[in-house]
């Protein structure tokens, strides 16, 4: 079977590896050039290890789509400015891919997307180019599931998710993702309900995490350990994951994913205020960061302003090189303007803040 793989990152990139590695003939997209050429050199382009499994890649070859059986769009959905979806990577990839189908093909999209994005979005760019889904190829969702840094879950063994335009559509990608992953597939009842899947999936951890964080602020008048206290609580064997509190939430899920559900949610008339205050108080982290820091500076009659700090630690999580919405780096831009030399080290980046 032929697989086009449409995005070459975090989450695409370890799925043509896999594909690969099942015997599948796997070409690979990505619009950056850098990735490409760190692949035709051998170089795992996330990783910088060399790579495990070859195949084709491309920055634009609409052949790899007319080739494939399969092809699986993997791009980035961001929030702009005013943190609304940002969707055209979706609808670019999803243009590309029906303006160069084979007929009986599957697509399946795996980027995280608001409940009824298949429907109202990815469908009508097929329906232009006079393709009936069900019939003429066939239209599914499998949000991705990665967990970077992870030694225990990868790309194939993570339980997945997933839902088809279909029944068809729907027995057609679980029959493909069954073939590859050695980890469970659920079929959902519809394409909607695997598209909300993971949005709750994120949605969940970033309300739990602006609670200990709001938890953390409360107990630091209240002279209490939030640390310790987690750790008591998760002595209780059932009803209770812990979660710690952290200077910021980042990378390209968990701070994102809420505001593609509070958008699409608003547009059917619904406020969802819980998950708005849980973006502020989590949004809020790296300011109180840099406001303890003052704090402790002044208990030793040090002021920040010309004061020497070191940062730790650039990207989003431990053990990976990804600086997306990564809150260390409000950190440095909150102490560089109030005067703060602030020298930078992390083993994963390069560059230098």
């Amino acid at each position: 079977m032929n697989v086009c793989v449409i995005g070459l990152g975090y989450v695409g990139y370890p799925l043509a590896e896999l594909c690969a590695s099942k015997g599948h003939k796997v070409y690979g997209i990505d619009l950056s050039k850098k990735k490409i050429d760190s692949i035709l050199k051998g170089i795992d382009p996330i990783e910088g290890k060399p790579i495990q499994q070859k195949f084709e890649v491309s920055t634009d070859n609409p052949g790899f789509v007319a080739d494939s059986d399969v092809i699986i769009i993997c791009v980035p959905t961001p929030v702009d400015k005013l943190k609304n979806p940002d969707l055209q990577p979706v609808i670019s990839a999803s243009e590309y891919t029906a303006m160069n189908l084979k007929k009986k093909s599957l697509v399946v999209v795996e980027s995280t997307i608001n409940p009824g994005v298949m429907e109202d979005v990815v469908k009508p760019i097929f329906d232009k180019h006079n393709l009936v889904v069900g019939v003429d190829y066939f239209l599914a969702h499998c949000p991705e599931r990665i967990n970077p840094g992870d030694p225990k879950w990868n790309v194939s063994n993570i339980p997945r998710v997933v839902g088809g335009l279909t029944s068809k559509c729907l027995d057609k990608a679980y029959d493909f993702y069954t073939s590859i992953l050695s980890g469970s597939v659920m079929k959902m009842s519809n394409i909607r309900t695997a598209e909300a899947t993971k949005i709750v999936e994120n949605t969940f951890r970033d309300i739990n995490i602006a609670f200990v964080n709001e938890l953390a602020k409360s107990f630091s008048f209240l002279d209490i350990d939030t640390v310790e206290v987690i750790k008591g609580a998760s002595t209780k064997p059932f009803a209770f994951l812990a979660h710690y509190p952290s200077c910021g939430v980042g990378g390209h899920c968990i701070p994102v994913d809420p505001y593609y559900l509070i958008e699409r949610a608003k547009t059917k008339g619904f406020d969802h205020k819980f998950l708005k205050l849980a973006r502020e108080i989590n949004n809020s982290m790296p300011a109180y960061t840099v406001q303890l820091l003052i704090d402790a500076l002044n208990d030793h009659k040090l002021s920040l302003n010309g004061t020497t700090i070191g940062v730790l630690g650039l990207s989003y999580k431990a053990d990976v090189a990804d600086l997306r919405e990564s809150p260390s780096l409000e950190i440095i831009n909150l102490l560089k303007k109030k005067g703060a030399n602030v020298i930078t080290y992390d083993p994963y980046i390069e560059i230098h803040l």
